[in-house]
């Protein structure tokens, strides 16, 4: 790994450990995580890797190789507002961990990420990445949960992202060959195998070139905006309501919304459609999956791209030119948006024996839409994978 070459160059030192969260895709069930829906996905083998060794003064010096600067922070005393660099996801999972564990060990760092920013969920990877390697050297061990729970906590209350927790599940509890379905409310969850029948599959991912900052976008509005559409609600249907904050639209039947949607306003209208549409989408799913039928696994994640587009209203005209692109390409099962969807990547469910034919139309037909964007185009393989490892 290059992370382990820099390392050596720089501390002229092996280093002790080495810590993977991998990325991951998420087919159907995007956007409606932070209103406790049900996800479907999977982590695949490309991630983020950290060289690392001890530091026992306490003090976590990293330095990443997408990004200038090293970081430097002492696991007693953390900032306690984010310093708008990279690193404060990392100073955000420093200070999770202290809350419930005494930290007295740092660590001295590399970390790698081994494709583009943007859409594949690199900050949790990161977190969960690090926390890992500072839990290792601190001698601290955490189960599933509560490494999701804290990286996504992290997240939350220090960068200022309302994401929920489709991707720090994802990396964590997916497994190689395996649709992880997951339902957000009450974290049951089911690894569905690939049926024997099913046709064979890989994950394609296509960057358009166009980086993006999920705390900086809308995400959060649109956040907002379902919690808005599920407060009403319960007013117009005379529903219990408490806090906005504690509001989701998973509290919410189906049948209030068909009731009473119309009287939202348009966009709140707009999110809650897609929040209730995907949630039946991915119960289609992984029953498709389930059964072997990638063909209509792929169709419904096509539509739930098809949503965002409409209903959710995110994707950068360059990613909807790859959507549009993958719609009508041979050998394509189905594909959307990754991530947040305002800029970063699209994934694909693709049969291999066309992958040749695949990628060369997409990056044909894009970069004849934004020829500009040549040579910061670019698209690759992927398999599915196990969730993080130390």
């Amino acid at each position: 790994m290059k992370c382990e070459d820099r390392f050596r160059e720089t501390y002229r030192q092996e280093p002790e450990g080495l810590s993977f969260c991998p990325y991951r895709v998420c087919p159907i069930g995007a956007h409606s995580d932070h209103q406790l829906g049900k996800i479907t996905g999977f982590a695949i083998d490309r991630g983020i890797h950290i060289a690392y060794s001890p530091k026992q003064n306490g003090v976590i010096e990293l330095a990443s190789l997408q990004f200038p600067k090293r970081a430097q922070w002492h696991v007693r005393a953390v900032p306690e507002s984010k310093q708008d660099d990279w690193a404060d996801y990392l100073r955000g999972a420093t200070l999770e961990l202290s809350y419930r564990y005494p930290l007295s060990v740092g660590l001295r760092g590399v970390i790698e990420g081994t494709l583009p920013i943007g859409g594949l969920s690199s900050s949790a990877a990161v977190i969960i990445s690090f926390m890992q390697a500072l839990c290792k050297v601190n001698n601290i061990h955490l189960d599933d949960h509560d490494l999701i729970m804290m990286a996504k906590s992290a997240e939350n209350k220090y960068v200022g992202v309302s994401c929920g927790k489709l991707d720090q599940s994802c990396e964590v509890l997916s497994r190689k060959g395996h649709l992880l379905y997951l339902d957000t409310k009450d974290d049951s969850y089911e690894l569905i195998p690939a049926s024997p029948t099913m046709k064979p599959y890989k994950i394609a991912i296509f960057f358009s070139g166009v980086e993006r900052s999920l705390a900086g976008s809308k995400f959060n509005m649109r956040v907002d905006e379902c919690r808005s559409a599920a407060y009403a609600l319960k007013a117009y249907s005379g529903m219990e309501y408490g806090k906005f904050e504690d509001t989701y639209l998973r509290d919410v039947p189906v049948e209030v919304f068909n009731e009473f949607g119309d009287r939202l306003p348009r966009n709140w209208w707009k999110r809650a459609e897609h929040w209730y549409t995907e949630y039946d989408r991915v119960q289609r799913g992984a029953e498709a999956w389930r059964r072997g039928d990638i063909e209509e696994y792929g169709r419904l994640s096509f539509e739930s791209g098809r949503s965002s587009i409409e209903n959710w209203e995110t994707g950068s005209p360059e990613l909807k030119k790859i959507y549009e692109i993958m719609t009508r390409t041979d050998g394509i099962y189905g594909g959307r948006f990754s991530g947040a969807g305002f800029k970063g990547c699209c994934m694909a469910l693709i049969d291999p024996a066309y992958e040749e034919s695949i990628f060369r139309k997409v990056e044909d037909e894009y970069l004849d839409a934004f020829p500009a964007l040549r040579g910061r185009y670019s698209a690759y393989l992927c398999h599915s994978a196990d969730g993080v490892r130390v």
